[in-house]
This record gives C-alpha cells, sequence and structure tokens, in this order.
C-alpha cells in the first residue's frame, strides 16, 4: 500500500513538474543586431513583431558580451552553454589551430557527411568541437531525451552551436537554396523537409526582387541609397533599391538569398513547417527550437549599419517576427510557450564615416597587418618567424625560432614593441600575461575569457576603439568594444513578467536562468549567474 501510494505521488510531482514547463522554448538570436536598433528604428515598427514582445516581456537594455572574439560562432556557443570560449572552446568561427598547426572551422566534422542537396563540404558539420553542454543538451537529457531538439539558420554553426549535442535535427542553408544536415543527426532528411525543399521557395523571393518595403521618406534614420560606405550585391550596378534578384540568381545562385532580408523570410517558414510536422508543443514534455537569422549578419557586412537595406532588412524582419508570433499562439497556445530573442554580437560603425566625420579612426586590412609583421621579422631577425596572424592571434613559428637558436621570450617581447607602435593598436597581450589575468585590466579579462592556451596565440592584439580590421565598406565585428558587445535581450511567454531593466548583465547569464526557469540541470560549464529579475515572484 505504501508504495503504491509513493508511486502515485511520484507521478504527480512529475506532472506537475511537466505542467511548470512551458511546452516548447523558443531561442532566437538575430545574428549581428546592436540594440541601438531597436531604438533607432521603433517608430517604423509594427505592434506586432518587437514592440509587441518589449511592451509584454521583459527588456533588458544593457546586455553584453564578457569576452573577445565576438564572432557568430563564439556567440551562439556562449549563449547556448552559459559560458565564454576559454571554456567552451569555439574561440572563433574559424582559427588556426597551434596544437594541431592546421586552420579549421568551427563546426567542421570529416567523420559525418551531407545529407541533402549540398555539396560534400556543406554538409560535414557536427558539435563535436564544443568542449561544454548547452541549456538544450541539458533539456534533453532531463526529460529523458523525450523533449524534441531542433536547431535551424542560414548558417551552419548558428544551426548547429544552439541546438548542442544531443539534437534531433539541425539544418542549414546550402548553396542549392535547399536545407540540408549531416549525418551526425540521421541517415536521411526528415519528408518534411526534402517536401519543403523541393517546393523551390527561395525562387518565389527571388522572382519577387528587392524593393523597399515602405515609402522611401521613412528610411531617414539611414544614409542615402547610394553613398560610399556600403558595398554591393550586384557588381554591375550601383548599391541602390530596386534589386534585381533574378538577375544576380543568373551569376550567384540561390547563395544571393542570404544576403536579402528573405533569407529570414524563408528560415521562419521552414520554422513554422518544423513546429507543425515535428508536433513541438503539443504535448507536456518541453520541446526547444532554436532559431537563428542570419541575413542581418550578410546585409550588415555587406552595406553596413547606416545603410538603407539594413534598415529595410529590419523593417522586414518586424513583420516576419509578427507573423512567426501569430503562428506560435494558434499552434502551440499564448500561455504555453517561452520565447526569448538576443545576439550573437553587434557591429561596429563603418570606420571611413567616422573618419569622413573627424574622427580620427581608420579600416586596417588584415593583410596590411600580415605584411608588416612578415616584413619587420625579416628585418629584424632575417627569417619570417610568423605562422599565421588571425582573429586578432598572432602565432609564432616554434621550429625555427628553435632552429635559429633564438629565445621566445625575447621574440615575443620584440613583437609587441612593433606592434605597440602601429596607429590602430591599444595594447597587446602575450600568452603568459592572459593565462595570469586576475580581472583588473578590463579588456584583458575580455581577452582572457576568449582565449584558450591550447588553441591561440602566442600574442593577442587590441585594436584601439573605432579601428576595424576590415575593408572600406560595410562593417564588421569581433572586439570588446561596446559597440561589438552591445545586444538586445527580450524574454517573453510562459510566466515572463513585464518589465524592463538598465543594470548592466551578460549574455552568459541566459542559458543557467533558462536553466531555472525549465527546473532543470545547469550546462556543464557555465558560472551559474542568473538574472533574478525573470526569476523573482514578487
Amino acid at each position: 500500500m505504501k508504495k503504491n501510494i509513493l508511486f502515485l505521488a511520484l507521478i504527480m510531482s512529475l506532472n506537475s513538474l511537466c505542467q511548470q514547463r512551458p511546452k516548447l522554448v523558443v531561442g532566437i538570436v538575430v545574428d549581428q543586431m546592436k540594440m541601438e536598433y531597436l531604438y533607432r528604428f521603433s517608430d517604423d515598427f509594427s505592434s506586432n513583431g518587437f514592440k509587441r514582445i518589449m511592451d509584454n516581456g521583459y527588456t533588458f537594455h544593457n546586455m553584453h558580451y564578457n569576452y573577445a572574439p565576438t564572432y557568430t560562432a563564439p556567440g551562439h556557443a556562449s549563449i547556448y552553454t552559459g559560458t565564454t570560449p576559454s571554456t567552451h572552446g569555439i574561440v572563433g568561427n574559424d582559427w588556426f589551430n597551434k596544437a594541431t598547426g592546421k586552420d579549421m572551422y568551427c563546426t567542421d566534422d570529416a567523420s559525418v557527411k551531407t545529407i541533402g542537396d549540398g555539396t560534400e563540404k556543406e554538409g560535414a558539420m557536427s558539435p563535436k568541437n564544443l568542449l561544454s553542454t548547452t541549456i538544450t543538451d541539458e533539456l534533453r537529457m532531463a526529460t529523458n531525451f523525450k523533449g524534441k531538439v531542433i536547431g535551424m539558420s542560414i548558417k551552419d554553426r548558428g544551426a548547429i552551436l544552439p541546438a548542442g549535442h544531443f539534437a534531433n535535427w539541425a539544418f542549414w542553408y546550402s548553396k542549392s537554396g535547399a536545407f540540408i544536415s549531416s549525418t551526425f543527426y540521421g541517415p536521411t532528411l526528415p519528408n518534411w523537409v526534402t517536401e519543403f525543399n523541393q517546393e523551390k521557395q527561395y525562387m518565389n523571393y527571388i522572382n519577387k526582387g528587392w524593393d523597399l518595403l515602405k515609402p522611401v521618406s521613412t528610411y531617414n534614420e539611414s544614409l542615402s541609397d547610394d553613398n560610399p560606405y556600403e558595398g554591393k550585391l550586384d557588381k554591375t550596378k550601383s548599391p541602390i533599391f530596386p534589386y534585381d534578384l533574378s538577375k544576380i540568381y543568373k551569376e550567384k545562385g540561390a547563395d544571393v538569398l542570404r544576403t536579402t532580408p528573405f533569407g529570414n523570410d524563408i528560415l521562419a517558414d521552414l520554422a513554422m513547417k518544423a513546429i507543425e510536422k515535428e508536433e513541438l508543443g503539443k504535448d507536456d514534455i518541453t520541446d526547444f527550437l532554436t532559431v537563428s537569422f542570419s541575413s542581418t549578419d550578410y546585409v550588415g557586412h555587406t552595406f553596413g549599419p547606416r545603410s538603407m537595406e539594413l534598415q529595410d532588412t529590419y523593417l522586414r524582419l518586424d513583420q516576419t517576427l509578427g507573423v512567426f508570433l501569430t503562428y506560435l499562439d494558434k499552434t502551440v497556445g499564448k500561455d504555453n510557450y517561452l520565447l526569448f530573442l538576443t545576439a550573437d554580437h553587434a557591429g561596429a560603425e563603418n570606420s571611413n564615416y567616422m573618419k569622413d566625420n573627424k574622427y580620427n579612426v581608420a579600416n586596417v586590412p588584415s593583410a596590411d597587418i600580415v605584411k608588416a609583421l612578415k616584413r619587420y621579422s625579416d628585418e629584424t631577425f632575417g627569417v619570417n618567424l610568423v605562422l599565421d596572424y588571425s582573429n586578432f592571434n598572432l602565432f609564432f613559428n616554434k621550429e625555427i625560432i628553435k632552429q635559429k637558436g633564438l629565445d621566445l621570450t625575447k621574440v615575443k617581447q620584440s613583437f609587441v614593441s612593433f606592434l605597440m607602435s602601429q596607429d590602430q593598436v591599444k595594447r597587446v597581450y602575450t600568452e603568459e600575461e592572459i593565462l595570469a589575468s586576475s580581472g583588473d585590466d578590463y579588456f584583458l579579462s575580455f581577452i582572457s575569457k576568449g582565449y584558450d592556451p591550447k588553441q591561440n596565440g602566442e600574442i593577442v592584439v587590441l585594436d584601439k576603439a573605432g579601428y576595424m580590421q576590415y575593408q572600406d565598406t560595410g562593417t564588421t565585428h569581433g572586439s570588446p568594444n561596446s559597440y561589438d558587445t552591445h545586444v538586445p535581450l527580450l524574454f517573453y511567454g510562459t510566466k515572463v513578467p513585464k518589465g524592463e531593466l538598465h543594470a548592466k548583465k551578460y549574455i552568459t547569464q541566459i542559458a543557467p536562468t533558462l536553466s531555472q526557469m525549465l527546473k532543470i540541470p545547469f550546462p556543464n560549464g557555465t558560472e551559474s549567474e542568473v538574472l533574478e529579475t525573470l526569476l523573482d515572484k514578487k
């Protein structure tokens, strides 16, 4: 009798826990989104997208990344693991790995193969290089692998890293215009993905072309349509609306969709199809869908943060979010899902734009830095000691240093002195300084959290604020400065209080906060600091 009572009590307890959890968690990452865009474009947003989330959910106005480099892959990994690259191991999108002496890509995995209509290289991807568990992994384990986890993005890294090690599926966009995956997740694509691909919905967007969503007078928050700080989508004409995507498609193929707002639209189409066909949020076991909108990053890199193209992309994304939220209301239920929206990094102003407005900064192409380093090495040591320079990391050829009988410490200090003489450089840190970081040096603490001694270089360079290691047009990111670290964080849905906070918080607090909200274990690499205002029942 007692055993029966205990068994019933356990069942009731488990049912109660399931009821406390949302039926579906939706994690949205908007690639290269600055918090400032929510302010700058606010007057032109509808009431159904960003504003609906902010007005009815919780807004963190002062959310930041706490490490460098601020790139896409580390950003997605940090959001979902609740830790930084020094722990989760994703130290860039691609990087030179000194342990292997080879270049590597964040999600490369030669042991798996492409499934779907993609090239051999496009699908040879998995999360194996991610060294920590994610919040999505912990949900899978907490539900005895009954809760589904699906990740998707235009970019492979934006789909794979958030979905974690135990995901049911991750899907990403290929050059063919189809969404693909890898054998890490299964032998063949689900039927519904194959059917989605066969419809070739990307052609609907390409045939429609890209013109302004609203009257040109709406875009008074941007520079003129043809300005010297934006690059080109079509190399044969000026970067002005409208864009004939059919013409560009004939030259570039389906890849052109990435650098338009419609990459976001087709991803939202896939997300809604996944909810329907995979029956996400249909029972009391929590599922998790991760959606990373990448086209904002492609448009930002190409056209820059002050372009009409970027503003139009955000106005269209606002409408897409409105459609998606309405779909969630109807299929999952208004009170049954928890949604958060953030970004994997922000982005810098174009350096030439600021220079033309009398701020003494410049673009410094990485290729020029590499040439200067090699020239200095030849002139000083009579040989090229530079093995690689990338992602602000300098690697030395230790074999040659040993052969020449040189002292590595003196070589490092010599290069530090040379780099400090360059106009764009603010500080230079050696491996020893980074590993001995106490946190007292503000920028060194960022570099330390982004540094893996097994993979990163012997020297890391910090540029002055406003300088970019990039081309003359568009923009990039990667620094520990606020323009690259300051991103939005919006929570909305099940048990999310209405409110806002202006105190500074960190991106690594998202995953452990979700753990507390879902009542599941923390990801194994996190420091477990949470966003208390979301958890305070008062």
